[in-house]
């Protein structure tokens, strides 16, 4: 296989993973899972996957990342963003946060790249960071007309966790900072202190009432495939293609978060769920180039 085409695949894969991490939350929250369970396996079985390597490379800086780095870090893309998301799921059908997150992700990106990396605002991001508020709109209207003020409350939720995400985007590419070596950083900070604390203050009660099925499909969905896979995946994808190209599959959240969520979860998205995705998608072919 050529290593265009490696890259991309890698990319397709890496969005497919994100978009199962989101079914998967959804489904949890749905069976009985609370945000802080979610938490639990996206980060506590990723952490031991990775603790070790950091453990190779040195504790004292955290495998290079460094304490003070990391721990903002974990602030930014660990368990409490994914909170953020998990909790937005309680309130709000699964459209929302499959294209809300990634959306504001990209558009807050696009902002904060441009004031504090003074990265060009081109024409093409200003049409894409349009169509992306266009999309959210349609969004917010749908929560506003036929959900309630919980389901703006949910929005807002994964509006917050894009916020996190493009700050942590942001900041390891002002750090110039691999986003393996981050999310390995993150890992081992969450195996260290918080699934002691999660064990501690909250206990197996729950994650047990829900049987070993249940909770497989969240160790292998969370831990795994929305987990460090997506990031390997992704980084692997900007190596063989280039940031610019590897930049349109996160695109592709979104789409595959409706179609994996009609498969397994027999989710139909509603008509402005679809047409908010749509501006959207168009958002992310002109502000991620």
């Amino acid at each position: 296989m050529s290593a265009v085409m490696t890259g991309v695949l890698c990319g397709i894969l890496a969005a497919f993973g994100w978009a199962a991490g989101f079914v998967a939350a959804k489904h949890g929250v749905t069976v009985g899972f609370t945000p802080a369970d979610l938490a639990m396996h996206r980060f506590l079985w990723t952490g031991l996957f990775l603790i070790g390597p950091v453990l190779r490379q040195g504790i004292g800086d955290l495998g290079g990342v460094g304490w003070g780095r990391g721990l903002i870090v974990l602030l930014l893309a660990g368990p409490p963003q994914s909170l953020l998301a998990y909790t937005g799921f309680t309130l709000v059908p699964l459209g929302h946060g499959t294209t809300i997150q990634p959306a504001c992700a990209a558009l807050f990106g696009l902002i904060l790249a441009t004031i504090f990396l003074r990265e060009p605002m081109m024409a093409r991001r200003v049409i894409g960071g349009a169509a992306i508020i266009g999309g959210l709109l349609v969004f917010g209207g749908e929560s506003i007309t036929t959900i309630g003020a919980h389901g703006v409350a949910g929005d807002l939720l994964f509006v917050a966790a894009g916020v996190f995400w493009a700050v942590f985007g942001t900041l390891l590419r002002q750090w110039r900072m691999d986003g393996m070596r981050a999310v390995a950083g993150v890992s081992a900070l969450s195996v260290l202190f918080l699934a002691p604390a999660y064990f501690a203050l909250i206990g197996t009660g729950n994650i047990m009432r829900l049987g070993l099925w249940e909770n497989l499909i969240q160790i292998g969905v969370q831990g795994l495939l929305a987990g460090v896979l997506p990031i390997y995946l992704f980084a692997r994808s900007v190596t063989l293609l280039g940031a610019g190209r590897a930049a349109t599959f996160p695109a592709l959240v979104p789409v595959f978060g409706l179609l994996v969520g009609f498969v397994a979860l027999g989710v139909v998205p509603t008509w402005p769920q679809l047409a908010g995705t749509a501006l959207v998608i168009v958002g992310f072919r002109f502000a991620l180039q």
